[in-house]
């Protein structure tokens, strides 16, 4: 039995799902994984389950009717996890802009630093480590980054960031029932309560790099609800 769990949701990732599952397993330390699919319908759960027979202890997959979006995912996959007895719950995306080898710098920031919640940072003290983004997409991504800051006081550089993990005790204490975004709001919201919870946090520095395969999932509704969802979470406290 392994202490820490890594959730994967997918969407459509066939181009990527079995890489990497097998990248996260070369790490040294065993991490166990649970993906979670919402209807995809290019084969990805399949391939998942081809795997899971080589990997019977340590490859899980949930498969959901509908697409819910991602923080729905998560959280399902945050109840699978508490439900049975993991001490830390990593999130990443199945499309390699999260390094797999990085997935040790977060545990490590949690299990031998102390963090209750661990947070893969593009930007930690102000720098920039992003690759294949356009311009564009890379000032918005930092900005909103800022626009939350100054919205909420939270004390992050990459308050948007999707490669974290959680000490178990956050997603015991946060009411997951009451999360109420899915897209990049999420994130915010997720680690707006952490800190409002008074939960020790700690940014790691990472590099994102962009997909190279599979479509994005980015919609511009999934932007507007993190512009404004951040004001409703700077009035409505925690839970």
């Amino acid at each position: 039995m392994s202490d820490t769990l890594v959730i994967i949701p997918t969407l459509n990732e066939i181009e990527n799902i079995k890489e990497i599952i097998l990248a996260v397993f070369k790490n040294q330390k065993k991490f166990h994984i649970l993906v979670v699919d919402d209807m995809s319908k290019d084969g990805t759960p399949e391939a998942v389950e081809a795997l899971m027979q080589e990997y019977p202890e340590r490859l899980f997959l949930e498969k959901r009717q509908g697409k819910k979006g991602l923080g729905s995912a998560y959280i399902h996959g945050f109840k699978w996890a508490l439900k049975r007895d993991y001490e830390y719950i990593v999130e990443m995306d199945a499309d390699f802009s999260h390094n797999p080898k990085d997935v040790i710098k977060l545990y490590n920031a949690c299990k031998k630093e102390g963090a209750k919640l661990a947070v893969g940072s593009r930007y930690v003290d102000n720098n920039v480590n992003v690759v294949n983004w356009n311009i564009k997409r890379l000032l918005l991504s930092y900005f909103a980054s800022k626009y939350v800051q100054f919205i909420t006081g939270i004390p992050l550089y990459d308050t948007t960031a999707g490669f974290v993990c959680y000490h178990r005790d956050v997603l015991q204490t946060i009411n997951l029932d009451k999360i109420q975004f899915v897209g990049y709001a999420f994130q915010i919201e997720m680690k707006f309560k952490t800190w409002k919870h008074k939960f020790p946090i700690k940014e790691v520095s990472i590099v994102f790099t962009d997909r190279t395969k599979g479509t994005s999932k980015m919609s511009g509704s999934i932007v507007t609800e993190a512009i404004f969802g951040v004001i409703k979470l700077r009035f409505k406290g925690i839970s």
